[in-house]
């Protein structure tokens, strides 16, 4: 955990954003794998832990606005627990740790919740997300689960956003031990991309590696030969010589921030022309997407300035044509790059994406694009200064998205499909870096990994067989 003092500030601002009621958050419980006792890992919520910072299951924090009083309630252990899980610090203490006085076992909490809504006073909570979480909302609110979503508070949605958003320097520290694992996560797979190794033993390795220097993935490894399909999850090719290889992975650290890196390799170590021609087309995407980072810059003209490097990079590769900045407009890149440029990051990977994109990525300033592919950009309005953004473009070769294209002849002014044909077996590139918007532009976070073609191939020369 961070001071107590921490926890005791950010409620702070948050009780002078509302007025009036309680603000509830539950924490998340165990879950069930096969059987009542044999749980997943647990996770935190994550606006649990921002507000009051205890990692354990079974607690709700609960802030009153009108007598400035917090509360923990949570049930101390008996001596069965004890057996199996050691001395545990009592509620009480554990409360203090989070700069909260008062603290009450868990059947409680119904009680004071009960007495408010009697009183006609507002109940502030946030989305859930777990199935779990939602019936004990539904069941302390006296709310049917499936209205819940519609009487979740805008105003307390809208202030963990404004807090969350702007990273405080602890934060971004943490952020960079998550980046600096990842550092060796993504080197130790490109040293071992070699032609026969399986994908299932570079992706359980790098597993491996953030369990033991950091905490677990911060979402599953995606790492795939067939680096077109965006989420690649499925981990039982053979690498071969002529293929790229995507990397998409990232940790959490021990206080749950979160880092997301995207590396793209070619299979054996060096890169032949045509890899070497579509990866330098992204890494200029990605190069100048980052330099174009600094406060007050809608983050969708930044998506839109890697759109126009795509284009124009793919022009001068004889797979599109005509203008790019034309093309760009009107959206012909999306055939090779369909999603949007990057996401905002911390405790969350997607941070936030739970209080509901729209809200976190967009205002009345910059609104959502209902475009194919811009309507992907979960992010697009000013940049301020403590946000922290992924910056992944790519370019990819989707035979399926291709064929629809060409049978309808789709911005055929802009796309020789002729050539495009001759790219079907590519798969795709990705490049992605965690960045600071700072005071004065921006700060690419942690220890640098390598992205140049020079620097990959060097970095693959160094094979280690970590087979076991």
């Amino acid at each position: 955990m961070f001071p107590s003092i921490v926890y005791s500030d950010r409620r702070k601002k948050l009780r002078a954003e509302l007025s009036g009621g309680l603000i509830l958050f539950l924490g998340n419980q165990e879950v069930p794998l096969n059987y009542p006792a044999n749980t997943y890992s647990f996770r935190q919520d994550s606006n649990f832990s921002y507000f009051f910072g205890l990692d354990h299951p079974d607690l709700a924090g609960v802030i009153d606005l009108e007598a400035g009083r917090d509360y923990i309630f949570g049930n101390d252990v008996d001596i069965d627990d004890i057996i199996w899980m050691g001395k545990q610090p009592s509620m009480k203490e554990q409360a203090l740790k989070a700069g909260v006085e008062n603290s009450a076992p868990l059947k409680d909490l119904n009680e004071l919740v009960s007495k408010a809504i009697s009183s006609g006073r507002a109940i502030h909570f946030a989305p859930a997300y777990r199935g779990e979480t939602i019936l004990w909302l539904s069941d302390l609110l006296g709310i049917p689960h499936l209205e819940l979503p519609k009487r979740v508070s805008e105003p307390l949605i809208k202030a963990i956003v404004k807090f969350r958003m702007k990273k405080e320097p602890f934060e971004i520290a943490e952020i960079g031990k998550a980046i600096d694992v990842a550092w060796l996560m993504h080197t130790t797979a490109m040293k071992m991309a070699m032609p026969g190794v399986n994908e299932r033993e570079i992706a359980g390795t790098i597993e491996g590696i953030a369990l033991s220097n950091c905490g677990p993935v911060s979402f599953p490894v995606i790492l795939s030969i067939n680096g077109q399909t965006l989420h690649n999850h499925y981990h039982g090719n053979t690498l071969a010589e002529g293929r790229m290889m995507v990397i998409d992975a990232g940790c959490e650290t021990e206080l749950h921030y979160a880092s997301d890196i995207t590396r793209t390799v070619p299979v054996g170590g060096k890169f032949n022309a045509r890899q070497k021609g579509i990866y330098e087309v992204v890494l200029n995407a990605n190069l100048a997407a980052i330099q174009a980072i600094k406060p007050g810059v809608p983050f969708k003209e930044i998506h839109m300035l890697a759109a126009t490097e795509i284009a124009k990079g793919l022009t001068a590769l004889g797979i599109m044509k005509g203008d790019p900045g034309e093309a760009a407009k009107k959206g012909a890149h999306t055939l090779f790059f369909p999603h949007g440029l990057g996401h905002p990051l911390g405790l969350d990977v997607h941070d936030l994406e739970g209080m509901g994109e729209n809200i976190v990525g967009y205002d009345a300033e910059v609104t959502r694009s209902k475009e194919f592919g811009l309507a992907f950009l979960r992010f697009g309005r000013k940049l301020q200064e403590g946000f922290v953004m992924t910056i992944e473009p790519g370019i990819y070769f989707i035979p399926e998205l291709i064929d629809i294209w060409k049978s309808e002849n789709k911005l055929a002014e802009f796309i020789n499909y002729d050539v495009v044909e001759t790219y079907k077996d590519f798969g795709g590139i990705r490049i992605e870096d965690d960045v600071l918007v700072t005071s004065g532009g921006y700060r690419v976070l942690g220890k640098p990994i390598p992205k140049t073609v020079a620097e990959v191939e060097e970095i693959m020369r160094g094979f280690e067989d970590v087979r076991i």
